[in-house]
C-alpha cells in the first residue's frame, strides 16, 4: 500500500509530456513531473519516490529527498511566517507548514526548531508540530542497558541534553559524560546507559566497559596514522587535552593505551604515543 509522506516504490503506468504517471494503488495515479523522471525510464519500471501534496493540494511524486518523513523528528529552519503559520525548509519544492496551534513557542524566520512531521488524518496534508511531548511514547521503553539507539538532540538542560530515542522516547545525556561536540538538532548514535525505576532513560554516547575500549582502539590507531604515527598525549596529559584531541575521557584513553601496549601496536614515552610502523598500512 502506498503512503503519503513516505518513500514508496511505484510502477510506471504511462509516460506523457508532463512526466511519468505512477500506480499508487488505492491513492490512484500519481504524476512524477518530468524534471524528476530518471533518464531512459520505461513503462513498467519501478521508481522509488516520495509522495506529498503540492501547493494546489494535488498528490504528487518526487525523487527529491526530504529531511524527514511522516512520523520522524527533524531540526528544520523557518523560511516564512504568514497568517497560516510557519513554513519550514524540509528539502522539497513546497515548504512544510507548522500551524500556529502546533507551535510550542511562536516560531521566527531564520531560526531552527525540532519538529515532528505528521499526516493530518482529516485533510491528508503533511504538516509539522513542535509540541513534541504528544508524539513521545508514554509506555515503558523496551531497551536493555548497552543497546545502540539512534538519537536526535532535542534541547539543552541544566544536567545535559534531552534526546529523542529511536523517534519514540525521551532520554538524557549528562554533561560530564559528553566527550564530543554536541548541539540541538544533531543526529547521533548513542547507547542505553540505564533505565531508572521511574522509567526515565539515561544515555551515553560511547559504549561502556570493554566494548567502549574495543570501539576506541581503532579510532586511536587511525588518529596516530593520520598524524604521522605520533600524538603528544600520555598518562600524565590533562583530561581536557585528551577530550579536545580525541573526544573521550581520560579513563577510556588510559585503558585503550594499555591494551594497545600489550598488543605491541604502540610505544609510550614521556613525549607521547608512537605507532609501531609495522601496523601502518
Amino acid at each position: 500500500m502506498a503512503n503519503i509522506g513516505k518513500y514508496n516504490t511505484l510502477t510506471v503506468i504511462a509516460l506523457t509530456e508532463n512526466g511519468a504517471y505512477l500506480d499508487a494503488e488505492t491513492l490512484g495515479e500519481v504524476l512524477l513531473p518530468n524534471r524528476y523522471v530518471p533518464e531512459n525510464t520505461q513503462v513498467d519500471d519501478k521508481i522509488k519516490v516520495f509522495l506529498y501534496t503540492d501547493s494546489a493540494d494535488r498528490l504528487i511524486a518526487t525523487t527529491q529527498t526530504p529531511k524527514a518523513q511522516v512520523d520522524e523528528f527533524a531540526c528544520l529552519k523557518v523560511v516564512q511566517v504568514n497568517k497560516m503559520g510557519a513554513f519550514l525548509d524540509w528539502g522539497l519544492a513546497k515548504d512544510l507548514l507548522v500551524p500556529f496551534n502546533q507551535q510550542h513557542t511562536k516560531m521566527e524566520v531564520g531560526k531552527h526548531y525540532i519538529v515532528r512531521v505528521y499526516l493530518d488524518s482529516r485533510t491528508e496534508r503533511i504538516a509539522a508540530s513542535s509540541k513534541l511531548d504528544k508524539f513521545i511514547d508514554i509506555y515503558p521503553a523496551d531497551y536493555n542497558e548497552g543497546d545502540a539507539v539512534e538519537l536526535i538532540i532535542a534541547s539543552k538542560t541544566d544536567l545535559g541534553f534531552k534526546a529523542i530515542i529511536n523517534n519514540q522516547h525521551w532520554g538524557l545525556l549528562y554533561n560530564n559524560e559528553i566527550f564530543q561536540p554536541i548541539r540541538v538538532g544533531k543526529k547521533v548514535t548513542g547507547y542505553i546507559k540505564k533505565i531508572r525505576d521511574d522509567g526515565r532513560i539515561d544515555l551515553i554516547l560511547t559504549r561502556t566497559g570493554k566494548r567502549k575500549v574495543s570501539d576506541f582502539k581503532e579510532t586511536l590507531l587511525a588518529q596516530l596514522a593520520k598524524h604521522d604515527g605520533f600524538l603528544p598525549l600520555h598518562d600524565k596529559s590533562a583530561p581536557e587535552l585528551i577530550k579536545r584531541h580525541l573526544g573521550v575521557s581520560k579513563k577510556t584513553f588510559k585503558s585503550t593505551v594499555g591494551h594497545l601496549l600489550k598488543e605491541g601496536k604502540i610505544r609510550l614515552s614521556a613525549e607521547g604515543i608512537s605507532l609501531n610502523r609495522s601496523v601502518i598500512k
